[in-house]
C-alpha cells in the first residue's frame, strides 16, 4: 500500500535549522506534486511548500527565503530544509503526494492525495 513516512522532526532553538524528509513507497500512478503541510495546535493545516512535476516550487509567504523543498526521485524521498527557524514554525509537519491515476482505457483519470502521519517540530527560545 501507499506509505509516506516523515522523519527529522525534533526540538530546535530560534534561529536554528532542521531538515525533514519523507520516504514514499507503494504509489501506482504518476506523482503530480509533492508538498509539505503543517498544523499547529488550534490552527488549520496549511501549505508550507510544494514541488511540482516540472520541478517548480511554491512556498508560503511565511517561509520564503528560509525553507527549501527538494526531492530525490531515485530514492523516492522528499526533503524540507528549514533555516532561521521561528517560534511560529512550531507544528506537526506532514508530507503529501498528489497522484494521478488512470482509471480506464479511455484515459480517464482521478487525482488522489496521500498523507503521512506527521513529524513534530518544536522551536523554542
Amino acid at each position: 500500500q501507499v506509505q509516506l513516512v516523515e522523519s527529522g522532526g525534533g526540538s530546535v532553538q530560534v534561529g536554528g535549522s532542521l531538515t525533514l524528509w519523507c520516504v514514499i513507497s507503494g504509489i501506482r500512478g504518476s506523482v503530480r506534486a509533492l508538498a509539505w503541510y503543517r498544523q499547529a495546535p488550534g490552527l488549520e493545516r496549511e501549505l508550507v511548500a510544494r514541488i511540482n512535476n516540472d520541478g517548480s516550487t511554491n512556498y508560503a509567504d511565511s517561509v520564503k527565503g528560509r525553507f527549501t523543498i527538494s526531492r530525490d526521485n531515485g530514492q523516492n524521498t522528499l526533503f524540507l530544509q528549514m533555516n532561521s527557524l521561528k517560534l511560529q514554525d512550531t507544528a506537526v509537519y506532514y508530507c503529501k503526494a498528489d497522484v494521478r491515476i488512470i482509471v480506464n482505457v479511455e484515459g480517464a483519470s482521478v487525482d488522489k492525495d496521500y498523507w503521512g502521519k506527521g513529524t513534530l517540530v518544536t522551536v523554542s527560545s
